[in-house]
């Protein structure tokens, strides 16, 4: 077993030592619609540059290539229809080896074949939307899926309508390079069923432009994207959370943000005092950007008054989670190697949700569209490690 381990971080040291000096092709959709490398949003996929973030905030339109002869409008000034409907799909097969489990060697391929789309409905509306046709060899269904509202009458107000990962504003999920997850944000706490993954709701965000201010406000149920019940309903009680990011850039460098999360939950729609629960999340985050490095840390501290629903009620739990990440490009947004340093730390008054971890990871773009994946995890409190090799690619 430890000639395995050794092989597969030879294997790991290679990919993360590769020559990385030959050109590169587009990855679709967008890219197949403005005829543009993927290197334009992303460094690499699935991570966005400025510009990305940029074009992601546009609603997944670039305004200045936007043609006429792009729509089907049948005669109808009120109808816009795309002439080719903007479809990619994204593919991900793994190869684990965890040493100190029962299975030590594992085949995961694959592990995730989704399905993409978006694109503009009318003017300064669009969509965006993926389906997972399977994810961990289930089909996992829709997850990201919305509507945005682009700039709505000329404010500078964005709001986006469906479903989203709470978590979107400080650091996406969707677009690690790593196989390690973030994993404050996936957790839930006793038997709650609210975390800062997926969930149903609406995010209105505004940008100030002279100060470098971002502003962001949500409102979700709280409690996943789970299936409607037989009333139709798709929330499981009546109430609401809330949450708002504000972000301060500093310099041409520097980014510092503040979240605060605040909702409750119920174990039935008609719940009384004594059945519910109340979250709090907050914390801080940072962003640096220096040269070839690029530094995000996060804080959150969630507190849950009664994750058990007991009556009379159980006490407080807290949680503290720790994310912090560095990603060296070689080459800057040229770099066809990248290699990621990421930490997780979740310590909870309830012992069994502790978590600390510390990956390296390797990133060696065959193509712009093509990643190859090594990484070394470990998890410092079950003393255990993992390998994993993959392949992601986008077409």
């Amino acid at each position: 077993m430890r000639k395995k381990m050794l092989l597969c971080l030879i294997i790991c040291a290679v990919i993360i030592t590769a020559i990385w000096t030959e050109k590169a092709e587009p990855i679709p959709a967008f890219a197949r619609r403005y005829k543009i490398s993927c290197n334009t949003c992303h460094n690499p996929f699935p991570r966005l540059k400025d510009y990305g973030d940029e074009f992601a905030g546009d609603g997944f339109v670039i305004p200045e290539e936007e043609k006429a002869r792009d729509y089907i409008s049948a005669g109808d000034e009120h109808l816009w229809l795309n002439r080719d409907f903007p479809l990619a799909m994204r593919l991900e097969a793994f190869s684990m080896i965890a040493p100190d489990e029962d299975i030590t060697n594992d085949l995961q391929s694959p592990w995730g074949v989704k399905l993409l789309s978006g694109g503009l409905l009318f003017k300064n509306v669009s969509y965006y939307f993926y389906m997972y046709l399977s994810e961990r060899g289930e089909v996992a269904g829709i997850e990201d899926a919305y509507l945005h509202f682009d700039n709505i009458l000329g404010t500078g107000v964005d709001i986006m309508a469906g479903q989203f990962q709470t978590s979107d504003p400080l650091m996406k999920r969707e677009l690690r390079l790593t196989f390690e997850d973030y994993h404050i944000y996936k957790r839930k706490i006793g038997d709650s069923g609210t975390n800062l993954a997926y969930d149903r709701g609406m995010m209105i965000t505004y940008g100030i432009e002279k100060t470098g201010t971002d502003l962001v406000a949500m409102v979700v149920n709280g409690n996943g994207i789970p299936e409607a019940d037989e009333n139709g309903f798709f929330d499981r009680d009546r109430f609401k959370n809330a949450g708002f990011r504000l972000t301060q850039g500093i310099g041409d460098y520097v980014s510092v943000g503040g979240f605060v999360y605040r909702g409750r939950e119920g174990t039935h729609p008609d719940s009384t005092a004594g059945l519910d629960n109340q979250i709090t999340y907050y914390g801080p985050d940072i962003g640096i950007t220096v040269d070839r490095f690029s530094l995000t840390g996060q804080y959150l501290f969630r507190e849950d008054t009664n994750p058990e629903f007991q009556k009379p009620r159980g006490k407080d739990i807290n949680t503290e989670g720790v994310i912090a990440e560095l990603i060296f490009a070689p080459y800057y947004d040229k770099s066809r190697t990248y290699i990621t340093l990421l930490y997780n730390l979740v310590e909870s008054d309830m012992d069994s949700y502790d978590y600390e971890s510390v990956t390296l990871s390797g990133t060696y773009l065959m193509a712009r569209n093509l990643r190859l994946l090594g990484e070394y995890t470990r998890f410092m409190e079950e003393e255990e490690d993992r390998v994993v090799m993959g392949v992601i690619s986008a077409f």
